[in-house]
């Protein structure tokens, strides 16, 4: 009805504006790192996360380096599939079937944008010494942080959808958004990427999974629509 309309725009203004800044961020980081910008700081980050004569140690004691090990698989493929299909699972015995299938197809984008992104920039990671766990491949942007970001943020906004009440929508997200963060953060603790590596990935990763629930939203799926 036309005394509907105003609200729903609205609704999609804040999305839309969040999607739009953090496409802004990806681009502005993508030219201050083409340009070198970023590469001073990137690597007095990565010292200062380092100890040692030659700096080459991760800081903290070794159950720390061991916790963040592990805070880095959830961002690794084989974990990001198991979670796509447990939530693809959820959202089908949900009846949700075109949402299950926005839920596939927009994670799989994802990987597909992640993986063209690095191939088109080819930036070398940090050099192996600073390693603390297996890294390969190219380093901009960050792939577990920009696929924990489409992954986590979009089942998380999709899923949430389907809550009946606020405060279950708010720490659907506020988990998904942690798990987020907790992986970017781990890679650059870790010495596999640098800070403009990560940062790239979040905003990249948050941007697409905005794209993906105004999708949602304009196709009318999940709960608070179908009632």
């Amino acid at each position: 009805m036309p005394t509907t309309r105003p609200s729903f725009e609205i609704r999609l203004l804040w999305p839309a504006l969040l999607m739009c800044v953090a496409a802004w961020a990806f681009l502005k980081v993508t030219g201050e790192v083409l340009e070198g910008d970023t590469r001073a700081l990137d690597l007095w980050i990565l010292q200062l996360l380092r100890h040692g004569e030659q700096q080459l140690q991760p800081i903290g004691p070794t159950w720390f380096q061991e916790a963040m090990r592990d805070l880095t698989a959830l961002g690794s493929p084989a974990v990001l599939v198991l979670m796509v299909g447990a939530a693809w699972g959820y959202l089908l015995m949900a009846r949700q079937w075109a949402m299950s299938w926005l839920a596939l197809g927009s994670t799989g984008g994802g990987v597909l944008v992640a993986m063209i992104l690095k191939a088109l920039f080819s930036r070398a990671r940090p050099d192996a010494v600073f390693h603390a766990t297996v890294a390969s491949g190219y380093s901009f942007p960050s792939g577990h942080a920009m696929m924990s970001a489409v992954v986590y943020l979009t089942l998380g906004a999709l899923v949430a959808r389907l809550a009946p009440r606020l405060r279950l929508r708010v720490y659907v997200m506020v988990a998904a958004i942690v798990l987020t963060g907790l992986v970017g953060l781990s890679r650059i603790y870790l010495g596999v990427h640098w800070a403009s590596d990560v940062v790239a990935g979040w905003t990249a990763g948050t941007a697409w999974a905005l794209l993906c629930w105004l999708l949602a939203h304009k196709l009318k799926l999940g709960r608070e629509d179908s009632q």
